[in-house]
């Protein structure tokens, strides 16, 4: 788990890159405190941060291969590096590491640009090629590892954050794009592709590049998720199947040379991670967050497994202080904006973790490959509606505008007669287009978040409704919210997550699970089938327990402690051309009395308006000192990479 920045020049200007981009590299400093490499010539410049994990004392990088034809940059882990190395030396290859990054840039040698296919784990690489002059790379399918670019008349820049890229923006037109800000008010994230910076894109999770000075960047895709539910005529196998395919992901995504621990919540995932883990490391250290409020803290719980599991659980207590005084900082890190409240919770988890190991496993992904989340049942329930003919659901739909808002029976009609393609857009919905008209100072009816969806329900029109919300979820909230938060609040605190659910074989038999095994009908139950395969391997409690998630209690705090903090910031942004400040502190005050619950509309703006004090305006500046970088230092086992 490292940072990377890579400049490859159209022009021959390299050398005289150098410098800027190792000013600009100091940025992600946080992604990798253990050692720092730079290498520069006419064609380009490849700067890296190191955590060493694998191979500590070797493995620097920039990697060069090949007698320096080959030069690699590479973040993540690929975990069957082991057997990729095995097969490549049988074809020839020689190896002066014990790493994963040179088995990368060796099966590139061999295989070319299909090793992107033969690679298990979570990675985001470029490979500069000096014979052919051509740069490879790509990230791997699920998008758990970043990549960002920006492409210039002189060449192009790739980084692990975005943050990186700003300072060498000055030869593009690094604007405000106002069409992601519009996805980002209805999501609360910025989707893929793009970011709020116009010139700034990201590489989409399973895509690969391959740059040609003077000849553009081209981006495919080379993976893509296909859902292929198959009737089950004897589930007990499938349960089986599936707790054999996540004990063998847990083992090989416990290969380190550092110490491993893991996230341990309330909720199956990620205590399914740890009974596993335990399997092969029966003293692996657990980490979770406590929120003294009623109903929202999961210590309990999560300790009563870690004592049934009998593994050490390490608490650490979150106040509403705390997450008004890590949040600038936090928003620092994310690079775009993120209004999921359990950043700041999650944030603190992986600074404790950091404190006593080096990787960390998670539950990530989870919900998105066996349906967890609760709302994948909606199309259960609207069966009654939406099964009618089109004439018939025509006119219910005409009766429920007839319907006062707030009357029962309103909303499931509504929902009941609108298509799926129409309806659902992924987990998070803050403004809608009637809000968002009042909220947005340059508001655009045009863009709509169909934008973002309606290609991915056109691959997904042969799937059944719950699937076709599943791979909804993959390609928006997944990579959008839920891995940016993993990654950049590990990466915040120099710690590697590791996410064993996201793992191509563990997609392979979820994508299989009919709908009636996900979700049965007579049943409130979520992800059924991994609840199944996880009985006699969690503690019985959790089984069948709704995972909370490091839930935060921004609804209570914004009434009480943080209502102050909330009403500066709304009064003191001068992000006001673009949003109504003023319509967003009437939101605040009817919080407060208790007229409605607005705290996500509230949180999701609040998020915006210090994002844009941070990255645009330029009047906060929660970016750590060089001595507090410093500080980030840790010792490894074995010796220091320099």
């Amino acid at each position: 788990m490292c940072g990377l920045l890579t400049y490859i020049s159209a022009t021959g200007i390299g050398q005289s890159m150098a410098g800027p981009v190792g000013d600009a590299l100091e940025s992600i400093h946080h992604r990798g405190p253990d050692g720092t490499g730079i290498h520069a010539d006419n064609d380009v410049v490849l700067g890296f941060k190191r955590l060493s994990i694998i191979d500590v004392e070797h493995s620097n990088q920039p990697l060069h291969y090949g007698n320096g034809r080959y030069s690699i940059t590479f973040n993540g882990e690929i975990y069957n590096y082991v057997e990729l190395r095995a097969e490549l030396t049988r074809l020839g290859a020689e190896f002066a590491t014990q790493g994963d990054t040179e088995v990368i840039v060796a099966g590139y040698h061999h295989w070319g640009a299909d090793v992107i296919r033969r690679l298990r784990g979570m990675f985001a690489f470029v490979i500069w090629d000096r014979r052919e002059r051509i740069a490879f790379g790509g990230r791997d399918p699920f998008g758990i590892k970043p990549m960002f670019h920006l492409v210039t008349d002189h060449g192009v820049f790739f980084a692990s954050e975005k943050k990186a890229l700003l300072p060498l923006a000055r030869w593009g037109d690094a604007t405000l794009d106002m069409a992601n800000l519009s996805h980002y008010l209805t999501l609360q994230y910025v989707p893929e592709p793009g970011t709020l910076h116009r010139d700034i894109g990201r590489i989409g999770s399973g895509e690969c590049f391959r740059y040609t000075p003077g000849q553009g960047l081209a981006i495919r895709r080379y993976w893509r998720a296909e859902f292929r539910p198959t009737p089950q005529d004897h589930p007990e196998e499938l349960y089986k199947r599936i707790r054999e395919v996540l004990r063998e992901s847990v083992r090989i995504h416990m290969r380190s040379d550092v110490p491993v621990g893991a996230f341990l919540s309330s909720g199956i995932d990620s205590t399914a991670c740890v009974a596993l883990a335990r399997e092969f490391n029966p003293n692996i250290l657990t980490f979770t967050a406590a929120l003294e409020v009623d109903g929202y803290s999961e210590l309990p719980v999560a300790e009563d497994s870690a004592r049934q599991l009998g593994v050490t659980m390490h608490p650490v207590s979150v106040t509403a202080q705390m997450m008004m005084d890590a949040l600038p900082r936090i928003v620092w890190h994310l690079d775009e904006p993120v209004a999921d409240p359990a950043l700041i919770p999650l944030y603190y988890v992986a600074r404790k973790a950091s404190e006593h190991v080096t990787v960390a496993l998670s539950g990530e992904g989870s919900d998105e490959f066996f349906a967890g989340y609760r709302v994948y049942r909606e199309p259960l329930s609207l069966k009654t509606v939406n099964g009618l003919p089109a004439g018939v659901q025509k006119g219910l739909r005409v009766v429920s505008k007839a319907i006062p808002t707030g009357v029962k029976g309103k909303s499931f009609l509504e929902r009941g007669t609108t298509p799926i393609e129409e309806r659902y857009y992924g987990n998070a919905r803050m403004y809608t287009e009637a809000e968002k008209s009042v909220l947005m100072r340059q508001y655009d009816s045009s863009v709509r978040y169909t934008d973002v969806t309606a290609p991915l329900y056109a691959e997904a029109q042969h799937l059944g409704d719950v699937e076709k919300m599943q791979y909804i979820d993959l390609y928006t909230w997944l990579r959008g919210d839920i891995l940016v938060k993993a990654d950049r609040m590990s990466m915040a605190n120099s710690l590697e997550v590791r996410v064993p659910f996201l793992d191509y074989t563990v997609f392979d038999i979820a994508s299989t699970i009919p709908t009636d095994l996900k979700l049965p009908p007579k049943t409130v139950e979520t992800k059924y089938a991994l609840r199944r395969a996880m009985e006699g391997v969690v503690p019985p409690g959790i089984v069948n327990r709704v995972k909370l998630g490091f839930p935060t209690p921004i609804r209570v705090w914004l009434r009480g402690e943080m209502y102050g903090w909330a009403e500066n910031i709304l009064g003191t942004s001068k992000a006001g051309h673009l949003v109504d400040l003023g319509y967003v502190r009437r939101l605040l005050h009817e919080h407060k009395r208790g007229d409605a619950d607005h705290s996500r509309k509230i949180w999701t703006v609040l998020v915006f308006c210090l994002w844009y004090a941070i990255f645009v305006e330029g009047s906060i500046d929660p970016r750590p000192t060089p001595a507090a970088s410093a500080l980030l230092t840790k010792p490894v086992v074995g010796s220091m990479v320099s």
